[in-house]
C-alpha cells in the first residue's frame, strides 16, 4: 500500500495557478504548523534526519522571490514553497538538479536554501533544466537577481537527454515536467542517483493518474528505501529516498 501524509484540509487548499503567485491562503502560524506536521511524517519514515529549519530565513527567501521574480503563473502554493525549501534546508544537497523549472519559481523553491538571502548552506552545483528556451531565459533572469555568488546553472535543454549525457551524481532531484516523469527518473537512476538521494515529484496528487507508472517505479522496494505522497495541498509532492546504485 502506498504511504501517504494527508493534511486535514488538503482538498480545500487549492492554488489558483493563474492568480496571484503569492496568495494569502491561511495564517502564517497555520502554514508553519501544517508543514511541521508534514516534516514530522518524513522524519517518521526516516526520509529526513530531522525537522529543523530556519523559519526566518524561509520568510526572507519568500519576500525576495516576491520582490524580484516575474512569475506568469505557478502551481507552487505557499505550503509547497515552504515544504520544498525546508526539505532542501534540512537535507542540504551538495548537487541539486531541478527539471521542468518554467520561470524558475520551482527551482528557487528548492535552491533558495543554498542561494539568495534565505541561504543556510553552500552547495557545489545547483542545476535547473527547462526545455522551452524562452522560459529558460526568464528563469535565468529571475534567478540571477538572487544568485549573487553565481552558483546556479540554468540550462535550456530536454531533461531526459541532459540526464542521459550527465556523468555526475545527484543528491536531490526535483521533477515537474509534464509527460516526462518516468523517463527522467529512469535516466537519473542509471548512475546519477545514489543510495540516500532524494527525489521530489510535484503534482503527485492532482496528476496521480498520469503519474501512475512513475509512482509505481519509485515505490518499488527494489528502487527506493521509502516513498511517501505528501498531501499538503491539492497538488501534492511524492518524496522518495533512493536505494540502489
Amino acid at each position: 500500500m502506498a504511504k501517504e501524509y494527508r493534511a486535514d484540509d488538503w482538498q480545500y487548499y487549492i492554488m489558483n495557478w493563474r492568480g496571484d503567485p503569492h496568495p494569502y491562503m491561511e495564517s502564517l502560524e497555520n502554514e508553519i504548523k501544517e508543514i511541521d506536521k508534514a516534516l514530522e511524517a518524513l522524519f517518521h519514515y526516516s526520509i529526513l534526519p530531522h525537522t529543523n529549519y530556519d523559519h526566518d530565513k524561509m520568510l526572507t527567501h519568500r519576500e525576495a522571490v516576491k520582490l524580484h521574480f516575474e512569475i506568469p503563473w505557478t502551481g507552487i502554493s505557499p505550503r509547497m514553497q515552504r515544504l520544498l525549501y525546508a526539505i532542501n534546508a534540512i537535507a542540504k544537497p551538495n548537487i541539486m538538479v531541478a527539471t521542468g523549472i518554467f520561470c524558475g519559481n520551482t527551482f528557487i523553491s528548492n535552491a533558495g536554501a543554498a542561494i539568495g538571502p534565505g541561504a543556510c548552506y553552500r552547495a557545489a552545483r545547483l542545476i535547473g533544466i527547462e526545455i522551452d528556451p524562452v522560459s529558460a531565459e526568464l528563469a535565468r533572469k529571475n534567478i540571477v537577481t538572487l544568485d549573487t555568488h553565481h552558483q546556479a546553472e540554468i540550462i535550456p535543454a530536454d531533461g531526459v537527454r541532459w540526464l542521459r549525457a550527465y556523468t555526475g551524481t545527484i543528491d536531490l532531484l526535483y521533477i515537474d515536467a509534464d509527460g516526462a516523469y518516468l523517463p527522467i527518473i529512469k535516466e537519473a537512476s542509471r548512475g546519477s542517483l545514489h543510495r540516500g538521494s532524494l527525489v521530489l515529484a510535484h503534482n503527485s496528487v492532482n496528476f496521480s493518474f498520469n503519474l501512475a507508472s512513475y509512482l509505481r517505479y519509485v515505490r518499488d522496494p527494489s528502487h527506493s528505501i521509502e516513498s511517501v505522497n505528501m498531501y499538503v495541498d491539492d497538488q501534492g509532492l511524492e518524496v522518495t529516498l533512493w536505494s540502489y546504485n
